[in-house]
Protein backbone atom coordinates (compact mmCIF):
# COMPACT_ATOMS: atom_id res chain seq x y z
CA UNK A 1 0.00 0.00 0.00
CA UNK A 2 1.15 3.18 -1.21
CA UNK A 3 0.33 6.32 1.61
CA UNK A 4 0.49 9.80 1.24
CA UNK A 5 4.31 9.95 2.21
CA UNK A 6 5.30 8.46 -1.18
CA UNK A 7 3.60 11.42 -3.17
CA UNK A 8 5.36 14.98 -3.78
CA UNK A 9 6.25 16.11 -0.18
CA UNK A 10 6.07 20.00 -1.49
CA UNK A 11 2.38 19.05 -2.43
CA UNK A 12 2.93 21.71 -5.29
CA UNK A 13 2.80 21.90 -8.74
CA UNK A 14 6.26 22.02 -10.26
CA UNK A 15 5.12 25.92 -10.84
CA UNK A 16 5.21 26.48 -7.23
CA UNK A 17 5.87 29.65 -7.39
CA UNK A 18 2.44 30.47 -8.37
CA UNK A 19 1.33 30.12 -4.73
CA UNK A 20 -1.92 28.21 -5.81
CA UNK A 21 -3.77 28.72 -2.59
CA UNK A 22 -6.42 31.01 -3.35
CA UNK A 23 -8.80 31.06 -6.46
CA UNK A 24 -7.48 34.05 -7.92
CA UNK A 25 -3.60 33.17 -8.21
CA UNK A 26 -2.51 32.35 -11.15
CA UNK A 27 -3.54 28.71 -12.66
CA UNK A 28 -3.36 29.68 -15.94
CA UNK A 29 -1.29 26.94 -18.53
CA UNK A 30 -1.24 24.25 -15.46
CA UNK A 31 -1.72 20.82 -16.93
CA UNK A 32 -4.10 19.18 -14.45
CA UNK A 33 -5.50 15.66 -14.75
CA UNK A 34 -9.04 15.23 -13.29
CA UNK A 35 -9.31 11.59 -12.09
CA UNK A 36 -13.09 10.77 -11.99
CA UNK A 37 -16.40 12.32 -13.16
CA UNK A 38 -18.65 12.19 -10.38
CA UNK A 39 -20.15 15.44 -8.80
CA UNK A 40 -16.96 16.71 -7.26
CA UNK A 41 -15.08 15.61 -10.64
CA UNK A 42 -16.87 17.52 -12.57
CA UNK A 43 -17.10 20.46 -10.59
CA UNK A 44 -12.97 20.20 -10.00
CA UNK A 45 -12.69 20.20 -14.05
CA UNK A 46 -14.72 22.89 -14.64
CA UNK A 47 -12.97 25.28 -12.07
CA UNK A 48 -9.91 24.92 -13.21
CA UNK A 49 -10.86 24.84 -17.01
CA UNK A 50 -12.40 28.92 -16.09
CA UNK A 51 -9.34 29.81 -14.77
CA UNK A 52 -7.50 28.50 -17.65
CA UNK A 53 -5.58 25.59 -16.60
CA UNK A 54 -5.21 23.20 -19.41
CA UNK A 55 -7.21 19.92 -18.12
CA UNK A 56 -7.54 16.62 -19.13
CA UNK A 57 -10.32 14.01 -17.13
CA UNK A 58 -10.47 10.40 -16.90
CA UNK A 59 -13.20 8.26 -15.79
CA UNK A 60 -13.64 4.16 -16.00
CA UNK A 61 -17.64 4.68 -15.78
CA UNK A 62 -19.52 6.11 -19.01
CA UNK A 63 -23.25 5.98 -17.51
CA UNK A 64 -25.62 8.60 -19.34
CA UNK A 65 -24.78 11.28 -16.56
CA UNK A 66 -21.26 11.00 -17.15
CA UNK A 67 -21.35 11.37 -20.34
CA UNK A 68 -23.40 14.20 -20.27
CA UNK A 69 -20.64 16.13 -17.99
CA UNK A 70 -18.37 14.66 -20.78
CA UNK A 71 -20.12 16.76 -23.17
CA UNK A 72 -20.45 19.78 -21.08
CA UNK A 73 -16.55 20.08 -19.88
CA UNK A 74 -15.42 18.97 -23.94
CA UNK A 75 -17.72 22.46 -24.78
CA UNK A 76 -15.20 23.79 -22.12
CA UNK A 77 -11.70 22.49 -24.31
CA UNK A 78 -11.71 19.62 -21.39
CA UNK A 79 -10.13 16.71 -22.79
CA UNK A 80 -12.41 14.06 -21.59
CA UNK A 81 -11.19 10.54 -22.07
CA UNK A 82 -13.71 7.66 -20.96
CA UNK A 83 -13.54 3.51 -20.18
CA UNK A 84 -10.73 1.55 -18.04
CA UNK A 85 -8.45 1.84 -20.93
CA UNK A 86 -7.12 5.34 -20.04
CA UNK A 87 -6.64 5.15 -16.38
CA UNK A 88 -3.25 3.73 -16.44
CA UNK A 89 -0.60 6.36 -16.98
CA UNK A 90 -0.53 9.96 -16.77
CA UNK A 91 -0.56 12.14 -19.42
CA UNK A 92 3.04 13.28 -20.35
CA UNK A 93 2.80 16.97 -19.62
CA UNK A 94 0.60 16.46 -16.22
CA UNK A 95 1.77 18.75 -13.65
CA UNK A 96 -1.09 17.94 -11.36
CA UNK A 97 -3.59 15.24 -10.58
CA UNK A 98 -6.87 16.29 -8.73
CA UNK A 99 -8.13 12.61 -7.84
CA UNK A 100 -12.20 11.45 -6.58
CA UNK A 101 -12.60 9.26 -3.33
CA UNK A 102 -13.18 6.38 -5.80
CA UNK A 103 -9.48 6.47 -6.61
CA UNK A 104 -7.55 4.47 -3.89
CA UNK A 105 -3.87 5.31 -3.26
CA UNK A 106 -2.70 2.08 -4.69
CA UNK A 107 -4.60 2.65 -8.12
CA UNK A 108 -2.21 2.49 -10.82
CA UNK A 109 -2.81 5.71 -12.19
CA UNK A 110 -1.73 7.24 -8.70
CA UNK A 111 1.08 5.48 -8.23
CA UNK A 112 2.17 6.23 -11.76
CA UNK A 113 1.99 10.22 -10.65
CA UNK A 114 3.87 9.10 -7.57
CA UNK A 115 7.20 7.24 -9.22
CA UNK A 116 6.84 11.21 -11.72
CA UNK A 117 7.06 13.18 -8.63
CA UNK A 118 3.65 14.49 -9.66
CA UNK A 119 1.47 15.75 -6.46
CA UNK A 120 -2.08 14.82 -6.23
CA UNK A 121 -4.66 16.34 -4.44
CA UNK A 122 -8.41 15.49 -3.45
CA UNK A 123 -11.12 17.56 -3.94
CA UNK A 124 -11.09 18.99 -0.39
CA UNK A 125 -7.78 20.12 -0.68
CA UNK A 126 -8.80 21.87 -4.20
CA UNK A 127 -11.29 23.55 -2.67
CA UNK A 128 -9.57 25.59 0.12
CA UNK A 129 -7.37 26.33 -2.51
CA UNK A 130 -10.20 27.60 -4.34
CA UNK A 131 -11.58 30.13 -1.69
CA UNK A 132 -11.53 34.12 -2.16
CA UNK A 133 -8.30 35.20 -1.53
CA UNK A 134 -9.82 37.48 1.77
CA UNK A 135 -12.94 37.07 3.44
CA UNK A 136 -13.32 33.59 2.70
CA UNK A 137 -16.28 31.45 4.04
CA UNK A 138 -14.19 29.54 7.73
CA UNK A 139 -14.73 25.99 7.65
CA UNK A 140 -16.24 23.84 10.49
CA UNK A 141 -14.88 20.41 9.92
CA UNK A 142 -16.31 17.18 11.02
CA UNK A 143 -15.35 13.29 10.71
CA UNK A 144 -16.09 9.99 12.42
CA UNK A 145 -16.69 6.26 11.63
CA UNK A 146 -20.73 7.01 12.42
CA UNK A 147 -22.90 10.11 13.13
CA UNK A 148 -21.05 12.74 10.15
CA UNK A 149 -23.96 13.42 8.57
CA UNK A 150 -26.43 13.54 11.45
CA UNK A 151 -24.18 15.73 13.31
CA UNK A 152 -23.08 18.25 10.44
CA UNK A 153 -26.43 18.77 9.71
CA UNK A 154 -27.08 19.38 13.45
CA UNK A 155 -24.20 21.77 13.35
CA UNK A 156 -25.70 23.05 10.31
CA UNK A 157 -28.78 24.17 11.15
CA UNK A 158 -27.83 25.49 14.62
CA UNK A 159 -25.47 28.04 12.69
CA UNK A 160 -28.27 28.95 10.49
CA UNK A 161 -30.35 29.64 13.56
CA UNK A 162 -27.96 31.95 14.54
CA UNK A 163 -28.54 34.00 11.46
CA UNK A 164 -25.65 32.77 9.57
CA UNK A 165 -25.99 32.14 6.08
CA UNK A 166 -24.53 28.38 6.32
CA UNK A 167 -24.60 25.18 4.70
CA UNK A 168 -23.93 21.35 4.93
CA UNK A 169 -21.09 20.67 2.59
CA UNK A 170 -18.05 18.00 1.44
CA UNK A 171 -19.07 14.17 1.87
CA UNK A 172 -23.02 15.28 2.27
CA UNK A 173 -25.06 18.19 1.06
CA UNK A 174 -23.50 21.26 -1.37
CA UNK A 175 -21.21 19.80 -2.94
CA UNK A 176 -17.58 21.36 -1.25
CA UNK A 177 -16.26 23.04 -4.48
CA UNK A 178 -19.87 24.15 -5.07
CA UNK A 179 -20.41 26.16 -1.63
CA UNK A 180 -16.41 27.50 -1.74
CA UNK A 181 -17.02 29.34 -5.34
CA UNK A 182 -20.89 30.07 -4.79
CA UNK A 183 -21.73 34.00 -6.27
CA UNK A 184 -23.87 34.34 -3.05
CA UNK A 185 -21.00 33.30 -0.47
CA UNK A 186 -21.64 31.58 2.61
CA UNK A 187 -20.53 33.00 6.36
CA UNK A 188 -19.70 29.36 7.47
CA UNK A 189 -19.12 26.45 5.90
CA UNK A 190 -20.47 22.93 8.03
CA UNK A 191 -18.06 20.55 5.82
CA UNK A 192 -18.56 16.43 6.24
CA UNK A 193 -15.29 14.90 5.45
CA UNK A 194 -14.88 10.99 5.10
CA UNK A 195 -11.70 9.41 5.39
CA UNK A 196 -11.02 9.18 1.61
CA UNK A 197 -11.37 13.21 1.48
CA UNK A 198 -9.00 13.62 4.69
CA UNK A 199 -6.23 11.13 3.07
CA UNK A 200 -4.94 13.54 0.43
CA UNK A 201 -5.46 17.35 2.04
CA UNK A 202 -2.78 19.21 3.36
CA UNK A 203 -3.38 22.60 3.68
CA UNK A 204 -7.17 22.73 5.58
CA UNK A 205 -7.27 24.84 8.75
CA UNK A 206 -10.40 24.69 10.12
CA UNK A 207 -11.55 27.29 12.75
CA UNK A 208 -13.34 24.14 14.71
CA UNK A 209 -13.00 20.30 14.21
CA UNK A 210 -14.05 17.37 15.71
CA UNK A 211 -13.90 13.24 15.21
CA UNK A 212 -16.86 11.86 16.20
CA UNK A 213 -15.91 8.35 16.86
CA UNK A 214 -13.32 5.45 15.53
CA UNK A 215 -14.09 2.04 14.46
CA UNK A 216 -12.77 -0.34 11.80
CA UNK A 217 -14.41 0.72 8.51
CA UNK A 218 -12.78 0.90 4.97
CA UNK A 219 -9.94 -1.05 5.80
CA UNK A 220 -9.92 -2.22 2.25
CA UNK A 221 -9.16 1.14 1.11
CA UNK A 222 -6.56 2.61 3.53
CA UNK A 223 -4.89 -0.95 3.65
CA UNK A 224 -4.80 -1.01 7.93
CA UNK A 225 -7.03 -0.14 10.25
CA UNK A 226 -3.49 2.61 11.33
CA UNK A 227 -3.98 4.03 8.21
CA UNK A 228 -7.55 4.46 8.74
CA UNK A 229 -6.90 6.01 12.05
CA UNK A 230 -3.71 8.73 10.26
CA UNK A 231 -6.78 9.75 8.00
CA UNK A 232 -9.15 10.20 10.26
CA UNK A 233 -6.63 12.40 12.35
CA UNK A 234 -6.10 14.32 9.89
CA UNK A 235 -9.47 16.75 10.59
CA UNK A 236 -7.77 18.41 13.54
CA UNK A 237 -4.22 19.17 11.61
CA UNK A 238 -4.26 23.28 11.58
CA UNK A 239 -7.60 23.83 13.76
CA UNK A 240 -7.56 27.17 14.99
CA UNK A 241 -10.11 27.86 18.24
CA UNK A 242 -11.19 24.12 18.75
CA UNK A 243 -10.92 20.29 18.89
CA UNK A 244 -13.54 18.71 19.58
CA UNK A 245 -13.56 15.09 20.99
CA UNK A 246 -15.37 12.03 21.97
CA UNK A 247 -14.53 11.54 26.05
CA UNK A 248 -16.23 7.58 25.91
CA UNK A 249 -13.79 7.19 23.04
CA UNK A 250 -10.17 7.60 24.34
CA UNK A 251 -9.12 7.15 20.73
CA UNK A 252 -10.13 10.74 19.42
CA UNK A 253 -8.83 12.14 22.43
CA UNK A 254 -5.33 10.77 21.65
CA UNK A 255 -5.52 11.87 18.15
CA UNK A 256 -6.30 15.74 19.34
CA UNK A 257 -2.97 15.47 21.89
CA UNK A 258 -1.02 14.62 18.53
CA UNK A 259 -2.45 17.40 16.88
CA UNK A 260 -0.65 19.99 15.10
CA UNK A 261 -2.83 22.82 15.56
CA UNK A 262 -2.91 26.82 16.33
CA UNK A 263 -1.03 28.23 19.03
CA UNK A 264 -4.38 28.61 21.47
CA UNK A 265 -6.67 25.67 19.90
CA UNK A 266 -8.93 24.53 22.93
CA UNK A 267 -9.53 20.49 23.83
CA UNK A 268 -13.27 19.93 24.02
CA UNK A 269 -14.55 17.12 25.55
CA UNK A 270 -17.92 15.89 24.70
CA UNK A 271 -19.64 13.04 26.73
CA UNK A 272 -23.06 11.42 27.70
CA UNK A 273 -22.17 11.80 31.37
CA UNK A 274 -21.65 14.66 33.33
CA UNK A 275 -18.95 17.72 31.79
CA UNK A 276 -16.13 18.24 33.46
CA UNK A 277 -14.47 22.11 32.74
CA UNK A 278 -14.27 21.99 28.65
CA UNK A 279 -16.79 19.63 28.55
CA UNK A 280 -20.10 19.71 26.62
CA UNK A 281 -22.74 16.72 28.49
CA UNK A 282 -25.64 15.92 29.93
CA UNK A 283 -27.02 16.72 33.38
CA UNK A 284 -30.55 14.82 33.89
CA UNK A 285 -31.64 15.70 30.78
CA UNK A 286 -30.23 18.97 29.89
CA UNK A 287 -27.61 19.63 27.38
CA UNK A 288 -25.09 21.28 29.75
CA UNK A 289 -22.21 23.60 28.57
CA UNK A 290 -18.93 23.88 31.06
CA UNK A 291 -16.66 24.75 28.58
CA UNK A 292 -17.21 27.95 27.00
CA UNK A 293 -19.11 29.91 30.24
CA UNK A 294 -16.81 31.43 32.38
CA UNK A 295 -17.45 29.99 35.47
CA UNK A 296 -16.91 26.60 33.99
CA UNK A 297 -15.26 25.21 36.92
CA UNK A 298 -18.71 25.76 39.52
CA UNK A 299 -20.84 26.39 36.42
CA UNK A 300 -22.62 25.40 33.62
CA UNK A 301 -24.85 26.99 30.63
CA UNK A 302 -28.16 25.39 29.80
CA UNK A 303 -27.92 25.00 25.92
CA UNK A 304 -31.25 22.48 25.26
CA UNK A 305 -33.36 19.25 26.53
CA UNK A 306 -33.58 15.90 25.08
CA UNK A 307 -37.01 17.61 24.70
CA UNK A 308 -35.74 19.27 22.11
CA UNK A 309 -33.99 16.63 20.19
CA UNK A 310 -37.04 13.89 20.03
CA UNK A 311 -39.19 16.19 18.22
CA UNK A 312 -42.57 13.75 17.21
CA UNK A 313 -40.28 10.10 18.34
CA UNK A 314 -41.03 8.89 21.90
CA UNK A 315 -37.54 8.93 22.49
CA UNK A 316 -33.97 9.81 21.21
CA UNK A 317 -31.22 7.09 20.86
CA UNK A 318 -28.30 8.12 22.96
CA UNK A 319 -25.69 7.94 19.51
CA UNK A 320 -27.95 11.29 18.47
CA UNK A 321 -27.83 12.89 21.74
CA UNK A 322 -23.97 12.62 21.33
CA UNK A 323 -24.20 14.08 17.96
CA UNK A 324 -26.27 16.81 19.20
CA UNK A 325 -23.31 17.54 21.47
CA UNK A 326 -20.69 17.43 19.35
CA UNK A 327 -22.36 20.03 16.83
CA UNK A 328 -23.22 22.04 20.07
CA UNK A 329 -19.25 21.89 20.89
CA UNK A 330 -18.54 23.32 17.25
CA UNK A 331 -21.33 25.78 17.31
CA UNK A 332 -20.29 27.38 20.41
CA UNK A 333 -17.02 27.33 19.55
CA UNK A 334 -17.74 29.37 16.76
CA UNK A 335 -19.52 31.82 19.00
CA UNK A 336 -22.61 31.00 18.57
CA UNK A 337 -25.12 31.60 21.66
CA UNK A 338 -26.75 28.90 23.50
CA UNK A 339 -30.35 29.77 22.37
CA UNK A 340 -29.34 29.52 18.67
CA UNK A 341 -27.74 26.03 19.80
CA UNK A 342 -31.28 25.23 20.95
CA UNK A 343 -33.71 26.26 18.15
CA UNK A 344 -31.13 25.09 15.54
CA UNK A 345 -31.58 21.18 17.36
CA UNK A 346 -35.29 21.87 17.85
CA UNK A 347 -35.22 22.74 13.75
CA UNK A 348 -33.31 20.00 12.99
CA UNK A 349 -35.21 16.84 10.77
CA UNK A 350 -33.15 14.11 10.54
CA UNK A 351 -32.35 12.37 7.22
CA UNK A 352 -34.18 9.41 5.68
CA UNK A 353 -33.32 5.80 7.17
CA UNK A 354 -31.52 7.27 10.43
CA UNK A 355 -33.63 5.66 13.13
CA UNK A 356 -36.72 6.43 11.38
CA UNK A 357 -39.87 5.61 13.07
CA UNK A 358 -41.79 3.85 10.06
CA UNK A 359 -45.06 2.41 11.82
CA UNK A 360 -46.51 1.19 15.02
CA UNK A 361 -48.23 -2.07 14.15
CA UNK A 362 -50.00 -3.74 17.13
CA UNK A 363 -47.88 -2.46 19.38
CA UNK A 364 -44.77 -3.08 18.10
CA UNK A 365 -42.09 -0.18 16.82
CA UNK A 366 -40.80 -0.47 13.08
CA UNK A 367 -37.49 1.63 12.99
CA UNK A 368 -35.44 1.85 9.40
CA UNK A 369 -32.04 2.74 10.57
CA UNK A 370 -30.73 1.49 7.02
CA UNK A 371 -27.74 3.86 7.31
CA UNK A 372 -26.18 1.72 9.63
CA UNK A 373 -23.90 -0.15 7.31
CA UNK A 374 -20.91 -1.35 9.49
CA UNK A 375 -21.06 -2.68 12.85
CA UNK A 376 -20.58 0.40 15.15
CA UNK A 377 -23.61 1.94 13.49
CA UNK A 378 -25.62 -1.11 14.25
CA UNK A 379 -24.53 -1.53 17.99
CA UNK A 380 -25.28 2.13 18.62
CA UNK A 381 -28.59 1.44 17.22
CA UNK A 382 -29.26 -1.60 18.84
CA UNK A 383 -28.61 -0.12 22.63
CA UNK A 384 -30.96 2.73 22.23
CA UNK A 385 -33.73 -0.13 22.74
CA UNK A 386 -34.54 -2.84 25.31
CA UNK A 387 -36.15 -5.29 23.27
CA UNK A 388 -35.43 -5.55 19.70
CA UNK A 389 -36.23 -7.76 16.47
CA UNK A 390 -32.65 -7.12 14.80
CA UNK A 391 -33.16 -7.66 10.74
CA UNK A 392 -29.32 -7.82 9.45
CA UNK A 393 -26.99 -8.78 7.05
CA UNK A 394 -25.96 -7.57 3.52
CA UNK A 395 -22.38 -7.14 2.70
CA UNK A 396 -20.23 -7.23 5.82
CA UNK A 397 -17.44 -5.64 4.39
CA UNK A 398 -14.40 -8.51 6.21
CA UNK A 399 -15.96 -6.92 9.51
CA UNK A 400 -15.70 -9.00 12.72
CA UNK A 401 -19.80 -9.28 14.06
CA UNK A 402 -18.97 -11.52 17.19
CA UNK A 403 -18.26 -8.54 19.81
CA UNK A 404 -21.53 -6.82 18.46
CA UNK A 405 -23.57 -9.53 18.73
CA UNK A 406 -22.17 -10.34 22.15
CA UNK A 407 -22.90 -6.53 23.24
CA UNK A 408 -26.30 -6.84 22.25
CA UNK A 409 -27.38 -10.71 22.97
CA UNK A 410 -29.31 -9.46 25.96
CA UNK A 411 -31.53 -7.08 24.26
CA UNK A 412 -32.38 -9.60 20.85
CA UNK A 413 -35.89 -10.95 20.96
CA UNK A 414 -35.28 -12.69 17.70
CA UNK A 415 -33.49 -11.75 14.42
CA UNK A 416 -34.08 -12.06 10.88
CA UNK A 417 -31.44 -12.19 8.88
CA UNK A 418 -30.60 -11.47 4.63
CA UNK A 419 -28.25 -10.48 2.24
CA UNK A 420 -24.77 -12.27 1.24
CA UNK A 421 -22.96 -12.64 4.59
CA UNK A 422 -25.89 -13.54 6.81
CA UNK A 423 -24.01 -17.04 7.27
CA UNK A 424 -21.51 -15.15 9.12
CA UNK A 425 -23.89 -13.52 11.59
CA UNK A 426 -25.89 -16.51 12.35
CA UNK A 427 -22.24 -18.20 13.83
CA UNK A 428 -21.77 -14.85 15.69
CA UNK A 429 -25.61 -15.50 17.45
CA UNK A 430 -25.23 -19.18 17.69
CA UNK A 431 -21.61 -18.41 19.70
CA UNK A 432 -23.28 -15.45 21.49
CA UNK A 433 -26.58 -15.89 21.78
CA UNK A 434 -27.58 -19.56 20.92
CA UNK A 435 -31.28 -19.15 22.29
CA UNK A 436 -32.13 -16.15 20.31
CA UNK A 437 -34.92 -17.25 17.75
CA UNK A 438 -33.29 -16.58 14.06
CA UNK A 439 -35.31 -17.00 10.58
CA UNK A 440 -32.45 -17.39 8.15
CA UNK A 441 -33.82 -15.72 4.25
CA UNK A 442 -32.18 -16.61 1.92
CA UNK A 443 -34.00 -15.10 -1.28
CA UNK A 444 -32.08 -12.51 -2.17
CA UNK A 445 -35.14 -10.92 -4.73
CA UNK A 446 -35.24 -7.19 -2.95
CA UNK A 447 -39.25 -7.97 -3.09
CA UNK A 448 -38.04 -10.78 -0.24
CA UNK A 449 -38.87 -7.60 2.35
CA UNK A 450 -42.61 -8.18 2.50
CA UNK A 451 -41.52 -11.99 3.68
CA UNK A 452 -38.50 -10.00 6.54
CA UNK A 453 -40.67 -7.78 8.04
CA UNK A 454 -43.97 -10.45 8.71
CA UNK A 455 -41.62 -12.84 9.75
CA UNK A 456 -39.93 -10.09 12.46
CA UNK A 457 -43.62 -9.27 12.97
CA UNK A 458 -44.06 -12.83 14.24
CA UNK A 459 -40.97 -12.20 16.60
CA UNK A 460 -41.98 -9.31 18.39
CA UNK A 461 -44.16 -8.63 20.82
CA UNK A 462 -46.01 -5.71 22.08
CA UNK A 463 -43.78 -2.67 23.60
CA UNK A 464 -41.12 -4.14 21.20
CA UNK A 465 -38.96 -3.02 18.05
CA UNK A 466 -38.47 -4.08 14.66
CA UNK A 467 -35.16 -2.43 13.49
CA UNK A 468 -33.68 -3.00 10.32
CA UNK A 469 -29.62 -2.15 11.41
CA UNK A 470 -28.18 -4.17 8.99
CA UNK A 471 -24.34 -3.71 10.04
CA UNK A 472 -23.63 -4.31 6.55
CA UNK A 473 -23.71 -2.60 3.14
CA UNK A 474 -26.27 -3.50 0.58
CA UNK A 475 -25.31 -3.23 -2.71
CA UNK A 476 -25.62 -7.24 -2.74
CA UNK A 477 -29.32 -6.79 -3.14
CA UNK A 478 -30.54 -3.07 -3.18
CA UNK A 479 -28.75 0.31 -5.34
CA UNK A 480 -27.80 1.54 -2.01
CA UNK A 481 -28.96 1.90 1.82
CA UNK A 482 -31.33 3.77 0.70
CA UNK A 483 -33.30 1.47 -1.42
CA UNK A 484 -32.82 -1.22 0.90
CA UNK A 485 -34.70 1.31 3.69
CA UNK A 486 -37.45 2.57 1.20
CA UNK A 487 -37.80 -1.15 0.34
CA UNK A 488 -38.19 -1.73 4.07
CA UNK A 489 -40.74 0.71 4.79
CA UNK A 490 -42.98 -0.09 1.85
CA UNK A 491 -43.49 -3.57 3.42
CA UNK A 492 -44.02 -2.05 6.88
CA UNK A 493 -47.16 0.06 5.53
CA UNK A 494 -48.20 -3.09 3.83
CA UNK A 495 -48.04 -5.30 6.92
CA UNK A 496 -49.70 -2.90 8.50
CA UNK A 497 -52.72 -2.78 6.31
CA UNK A 498 -52.93 -6.28 7.43
CA UNK A 499 -53.74 -5.72 10.55
CA UNK A 500 -56.27 -4.38 12.71
CA UNK A 501 -56.23 -2.32 15.88
CA UNK A 502 -54.20 1.30 15.76
CA UNK A 503 -51.39 1.97 13.75
CA UNK A 504 -49.20 5.33 13.55
CA UNK A 505 -46.70 6.58 11.43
Amino acid sequence: MTNSADFDPSYEPSQGSRNLTHRDADWSGLHILVTGLGVSGFAAADALSDRGAIVSAVSADATPAIGERARILEILDVDVRLGPEHLLDVPQDTELVVTSPGFRPDHPLLLAAADRGIPVWGEVELAWRMRAQSGAAPWITITGTNGKTTTVNMLASILRAAGLRATSAGNVGTPLLEAVLHPDPYDVLAVELSSYQLYWQRSVAPVASACLNLAPDHVDWHGSLEQYRLAKAKVYAGTELACVYNVQDPATEQMVRDADVVEGCRAIGFTLGVPGPSMIGLVDEVLADRAFVEQRRTSAAELATLADLRGDSPSVAPHNVANALAAAALARAYGVGPLSVRDGLRAFVPDAHRIADVATVDGVRFIDDSKATNTHAAAASLVAFDHVVWIAGGLLKGADVDALVQSVADRLRGVVLIGADREQIARALVRHAPDVPVVDVPDTDTGVMDVVVARAGDLAQPGDVVLLAPAAASMDMFTDYGARGDAFAEAVHRHASRHEGPTES
